[in-house]
């Protein structure tokens, strides 16, 4: 249980700093916002993973993980419209940073 509030704290962290460094991704409502969007992005990951399989599974990503990673950071902005607004081309820009900060500071506790 403490692993899961510290992955969404983290992963909330990272959604904050993805706001501040990607146009068209933007974050509203603090770190509250921030952290119901994670939970959000999460539990359609969890979707994803499970539709898709292993590809697109964090630890697997690759082209398809990228292209699934951006397609379930643009749909989230329709389940949370008030928290999250997110362009096509910021929803790419944000996967590759979220990508790119998973690799040092992994948001899945191992």
């Amino acid at each position: 249980m403490l692993g899961m509030v510290v992955r969404f704290i983290v992963s909330a962290l990272v959604l904050i700093v993805v706001s501040w460094l990607s146009p068209g991704f933007v974050v509203k409502g603090g770190f509250i916002g921030a952290l119901i969007a994670a939970v959000v992005i999460a539990v359609l990951g969890y979707i994803a993973e499970s539709l898709l399989g292993d590809r697109v599974s964090p630890q697997r990503r690759g082209l398809v993980g990228f292209v699934t990673a951006a397609v379930v950071i643009y749909l989230a902005q329709f389940i949370i419209p008030n928290l999250l607004s997110v362009s096509i081309f910021g929803a790419l820009i944000s996967a590759f940073i979220i990508g790119l900060i998973d690799a040092f500071v992994p948001t899945v506790v191992r």
